[in-house]
């Protein structure tokens, strides 16, 4: 369902982005001056692979589920998209197909800018060039990363580094306590995918994590108890 309406929660998750909030105010107003409100139940398709590129899209609210389905079927998760991100620029850029799907996890709001606006909004502000090949070479140093990660740690190492990069994206700190919750909703074969594990392995893990109290295992989700425990785990685990 199209809302043409951004809550002022949802307007600053985009404006505090990381890289949005780098913009200049005239492009940052040029690019929200034309983008589209759209709203998203758990689950529901956002872009589908294969499909021609028609927007450029942000995540105002919730999470974008970014995955992938085997020749044999199965779907496999490769990341979530957290609000005050922007993703779907390298179709609108070579015009090529999507080349993955994209869902909304949990109850989703992006803003999308369509193709031929964010073409002219180009042509109109040649800084963006400039950060959208930021933006491309952060991408490439956090998959070369990953990938580098899953071919020399061990998967105690990888889901400590996942939960505190969880932590940092989607963390909302406990009152009176240091303890912080992830607000992003996982199940355990969800976090199994992200790691490339089985949900047994990662079951196992979390188990032992909670044991030495660095997180808390609850029905809402997790909670990160020490963070610098966790950093130890990714570090020593190396």
């Amino acid at each position: 369902m199209d809302d043409p309406i951004l809550t002022m929660e949802e307007r600053e998750a985009i404006n505090n982005g990381r890289w949005f909030s780098s913009l200049s105010p005239s492009l940052r107003h040029d690019i929200l001056r034309c983008a589209q409100v759209k709203r998203y139940s758990d689950g529901e398709l956002i872009t589908a692979r294969g499909e021609a590129p028609e927007e450029w899209i942000a995540c105002a609210k919730g999470a974008v589920r970014i995955s992938s389905t085997t020749l044999t079927g199965k779907q496999i998760t490769l990341t979530y998209v957290e609000p005050g991100i922007w993703f779907g620029d390298v179709a609108i850029i070579d015009g090529d197909r999507r080349t993955h799907d994209a869902y909304a996890h949990g109850l989703t709001t992006i803003v999308g800018v369509a193709r031929s606006d964010f073409l002219r909004i180009l042509d109109q502000h040649p800084e963006l060039y400039e950060a959208l090949l930021k933006l491309h070479a952060r991408r490439i140093r956090l998959l070369f990363g990953q990938v580098e990660d899953l071919n020399s740690l061990p998967l105690r190492a990888r889901l400590a580094k996942q939960l505190g990069f969880l932590a940092r994206s989607y963390g909302a700190q406990e009152t009176d306590s240091d303890e912080v919750r992830i607000t992003l909703q996982l199940a355990q074969e969800e976090l199994a995918q992200l790691l490339g594990a089985s949900r047994q392995r990662v079951n196992q893990e979390l188990k032992t994590m909670e044991r030495e109290g660095a997180i808390r295992i609850e029905p809402a989700g997790l909670v990160v108890c020490d963070r610098h425990a966790l950093r130890r785990i990714a570090e020593t685990e190396a």
